[in-house]
């Protein structure tokens, strides 16, 4: 079954060259050149993998992925941004974009990473009913996480995470006090596929610790200098 893509991007000859290398790859492919209507079509219509240009009339591609997020569509977004934009894509990840691309870039690299997020999507979309009964609820101490639902609970209280944040400290809670690399997390949430590098992963770290922070007492994320980082219950430490 063709999987259904949405392009978003006023540049004619780019959306062309997109729509028809995507179309080759069987995929079922619509373009918006507008801000506005590509966030009313992305927020009315099913898609399975949106391709959203950051310089938009009308409306920038952080204000529809600020939209989207907030309205409960969890589509995954792939950014396209300019050579030098590296403070929207971090801004991008951090309101819940699942990879980017900077131009310009070649075909190969473009259906590359089109196909690794798709396969990632559809992998947790199979694995998430064979959740085993007795890990079903993590508890480390006041931290109450529960996979089959992709719920949190700190001291009582639900912490709203995106589903990337939730596999994060999922994978972290999976193993306290341990120390994980970058790739590890890397690998367990994105994938060995996964193109992107590993700032992704800090940007997630760091948002994590900030929705954490409603109880830093009792559990926290500390950061290990040049190795990763481990998911601790206890008093924070003051990192130097």
């Amino acid at each position: 079954m063709p999987q259904r893509l949405l392009v978003i991007e006023d540049e004619p000859t780019l959306a062309r060259l997109l729509s028809y290398n995507l179309t080759q790859e069987g995929h079922d492919v619509t373009v918006e050149d507008h801000g506005s209507s590509g966030y009313n079509r992305a927020s009315s219509q099913e898609f399975d993998l949106i391709l959203l240009d950051l310089m938009l009339p009308g409306m920038n591609g952080l204000e529809i992925l600020s939209k989207l997020r907030s309205s409960g569509v969890k589509t995954p977004v792939i950014i396209l941004t300019a050579k030098n934009g590296e403070n929207e894509v971090v801004q991008g990840l951090k309101l819940g974009a699942d990879d980017y691309i900077t131009k310009p870039f070649g075909v190969s690299e473009l259906l590359a990473r089109v196909d690794a997020v798709l396969r990632r999507v559809t992998g947790v979309e199979e694995t998430r009913p064979v959740e085993r009964e007795d890990d079903s609820r993590i508890v480390l101490g006041e931290l109450e996480i529960y996979p089959e639902k992709y719920e949190v609970l700190l001291s009582g209280q639900s912490i709203n995470l995106r589903p990337k944040e939730f596999e994060v400290l999922l994978y972290l809670a999976k193993k306290p006090g341990v120390v994980l690399t970058r790739d590890d997390l890397m690998n367990a949430v994105w994938g060995f596929d996964y193109i992107g590098g590993q700032r992704t992963v800090d940007v997630h770290v760091s948002s994590l610790r900030k929705k954490l922070e409603l109880d830093p007492e009792t559990v926290h994320i500390d950061s290990i200098r040049g190795v990763g980082y481990k998911l601790v219950a206890g008093k924070k430490k003051v990192h130097q």
